[in-house]
């Protein structure tokens, strides 16, 4: 046993009557061990309480086995992180690490949880930020890194690959609802200095031109249900007739309804309304809310795995960007 009483990889190999390398094998998982061997040394560890030295591992495999997951949002009770962003996405990038046998560390991209991204092998993120600001910030880190958003020229000019999904199709599918419905005076709500939003805004823009339709308004606003009463209820106060709202998110298109509610409109019957991100909220609010579905877990899945296959030195290098279908969900809106 070590002089500060820590119990030691040779300590478990005395007691299992078996040398260091096949503790060390054994402990792996290797199936160089033979399976009853690999049970013998387990249990001889759980019992002398021996714990794996995660440094002394990476040391000796020249890599970090983990993986620094940055959320790029505040939470709070409008916008929760239960929500399907991040928390599917979350889903599967766990399942994607964990079978490889990678850590996930998760974190913010608040400057002052930088040491957990430091010791990472490399850096997933989940949300680009206003201009880009995050992926800037922890492109400084120089590991390889994959983020989930949209790609206008900074990630590629980083180096950084972008894995997203479809916002451009996403928006021309809004602008499809709002001919199949007869909406012809059309506003878009949303911040659009975020990537994603602005390609939504994008395809939007081109898929109403197509069907003869006009983009009376583009306001911008927050991600939570307030910010977007506060838009719709500042477009209504001056006057802006419009017929059919396309949102960011969900919640900001439930908030937009709210106030069309107070101001005597009813979505679904006067105004169409179509939200983004298909989240619990669009299905179960009153009418339930069209909505733009992602497939956030295959989204996780591919972040994890794109991410993994960087950090092996043998592989090719990753394709710049890769993008996750849209699909729209009908329902009373």
């Amino acid at each position: 046993m070590a002089d500060n009483g820590r119990v030691t990889m040779a300590d478990v190999a005395r007691i299992a009557g078996v040398s260091k390398i096949t503790v060390s094998r054994a402990l792996s998982g290797s199936e160089l061990v033979r399976p009853e061997v690999r049970d013998r040394i387990r249990k001889a560890a759980a019992a002398a309480g021996y714990r794996i030295n995660l440094a002394a591992r990476d040391l000796r495999l020249r890599q970090r086995r983990r993986v620094a997951v940055v959320i790029d949002m505040s939470a709070t009770d409008d916008r929760p992180m239960s929500d399907p962003y991040p928390l599917a996405l979350l889903g599967g990038i766990v399942q994607e690490c964990a079978v490889a046998g990678f850590a996930v560390v998760l974190t913010t991209s608040d400057p002052r949880m930088s040491a957990e991204v430091q010791d990472a092998s490399g850096i997933i993120v989940l949300g680009q930020g206003s201009h880009h600001h995050a992926v800037r910030a922890l492109a400084a880190h120089d590991v390889p890194m994959v983020v989930w958003g949209a790609d206008d020229g900074v990630e590629s000019a980083l180096g950084v690959v972008v894995i997203g999904g479809d916002n451009r199709r996403g928006g021309e599918l809004a602008a499809e609802h709002m001919r199949a419905h007869g909406r012809q005076s059309l506003i878009f709500l949303g911040d659009s200095s975020h990537a994603e939003l602005a390609g939504r805004l994008d395809g939007f823009r081109t898929g109403i031109a197509e069907h003869g339709g006009r983009l009376v308004a583009a306001r911008s606003s927050g991600f939570t249900i307030e910010s977007g009463a506060a838009a719709m209820a500042s477009l209504i106060a001056q006057g802006i007739a419009f017929d059919g709202v396309f949102a960011g998110s969900d919640l900001v298109a439930i908030g937009a309804m709210r106030a069309m509610r107070e101001h005597g409109l009813l979505p679904g019957r006067d105004v169409s309304v179509v939200g983004y991100d298909d989240s619990p909220a669009a299905a179960a609010h009153v009418p339930p809310l069209t909505s733009i579905r992602q497939d956030w877990t295959e989204g996780g899945r591919l972040l994890a795995s794109t991410l993994l296959a960087s950090l092996e030195p043998d592989t090719a290098p990753p394709v710049s960007a890769r993008i996750v279908s849209a699909s729209l969900i009908g329902r009373q809106t």
